[in-house]
């Protein structure tokens, strides 16, 4: 089992290069074992990546469900969760929704700020 602090690192690489598709797979595996606080965190940053890559695809109502999705399991985790400036991947996916369902078309992809890095999930993954 990899290390979920090298893993979740990978994932928001992948999420910085545009790479959203991947960056899901990736953040999956950490998010899977782990349990609250750290899950919905996970979890809302999946539906981010998964909201832009169905945006890329022309799926704007795919998209604009799960950008939504993140917003809302964000919330709990602002203004900083973990290494990652929360607010402003929450403010950003906002914009981007907004220029969605106005019909518009996301021209600029937000990348996910980590000032500090990731600790590592508090529960649900074994002791490294």
């Amino acid at each position: 089992m990899q290390d979920p602090r090298i893993l979740f690192q990978q994932g928001i690489d992948l999420f910085n290069r545009r790479e959203f598709f991947e960056c899901h797979e990736v953040l999956e595996e950490v998010w899977t074992p782990t349990k609250q606080p750290d899950r919905w965190f996970l979890q809302s940053l999946i539906h981010f990546a998964v909201g832009f890559y169905h945006h890329r695809n022309k799926n704007y109502i795919g998209a604009t469900r799960q950008l939504r999705k993140g917003i809302k399991k964000i919330q709990s985790y602002l203004p900083e969760w973990d290494g990652v400036d929360t607010k402003a991947i929450e403010q950003a996916a906002r914009e981007c929704l907004e220029v969605i369902e106005s019909g518009g078309a996301v021209s600029s992809f937000p990348k996910i700020q980590q000032p500090k890095p990731y600790p590592g999930p508090k529960t649900g993954w074994p002791a490294a």
